[in-house]
């Protein structure tokens, strides 16, 4: 490693150092999601001229007209869902970079992350490739239908706002699981769906959030 590359990896390290203190007081409490947001290095997901910016808690443009989440959305959502449980096998609706996936991988049994843009999936893959995550697939197509040839889930997290739960991934949701999305149009909150012992759902909302559109289809 040159004499550069290290000064730029140990930078790294301090802003992420740095982005979990914050988390800490923004109230993140549980250990495993903050170990597993110490473990990823953000600023290999986003585009070069952001890596400066990387462990900034804000959402950053992808391209495709998608955005990597700000370090406390995705911190929040997953510890909502870990709760009291372990994840267990989790689908991820919306890989974008993939750096939503790596953080589920270093807690869940598996996770299977899916993506409708090809640009996308393939810049997920080449983020990926050097972390060697063996717990961890990617698969391109609709998300909206979930992945029915994996089902069922005990977790899942999708990365797009939508109006109403989609009814194949409530499908899809095991028997004691949890599903988190963002619910709403311009104004969305986090909506929890739990599936609890008797086969009903029990549905909870959380913060106020802002994500791009659950889109169809592929592309």
């Amino acid at each position: 490693m040159t004499q550069r590359a290290h000064a730029s990896s140990f930078s790294a390290v301090r802003a992420r150092a740095r982005m979990i203190e914050r988390l800490r007081e923004q109230g993140i409490s549980d250990s495993r999601v903050l170990a597993a947001m110490n473990q990823v290095p953000r600023h290999h997901f986003v585009q070069e001229a952001l890596a400066s910016r990387a462990y900034e808690d804000t959402a950053l443009p992808l391209g495709c007209q998608q955005t990597i989440s700000q370090p406390y959305v995705v911190a929040r959502m997953i510890e909502l869902l870990a709760q009291g449980r372990d994840l267990g096998k989790t689908l991820e609706v919306g890989a974008g970079c993939g750096y939503q996936a790596a953080v589920l991988a270093c807690m869940a049994k598996d996770v299977y992350a899916i993506e409708r843009i090809k640009t996308l999936l393939d810049r997920a893959k080449e983020n990926l490739r050097p972390l060697r995550v063996p717990n961890l697939r990617l698969k391109y197509g609709d998300g909206s239908i979930g992945l029915p040839e994996a089902a069922p889930f005990d977790t899942i997290i999708v990365a797009a706002g939508t109006s109403a739960v989609p009814r194949p991934l409530l499908d899809q949701l095991a028997p004691l699981g949890r599903l988190i999305l963002p619910l709403g149009g311009i104004d969305q909150v986090l909506l929890m769906v739990e599936r609890q012992s008797d086969g009903r759902l029990k549905e909870t909302r959380y913060d106020a959030v802002r994500f791009v559109p659950l889109l169809p289809g592929t592309e």
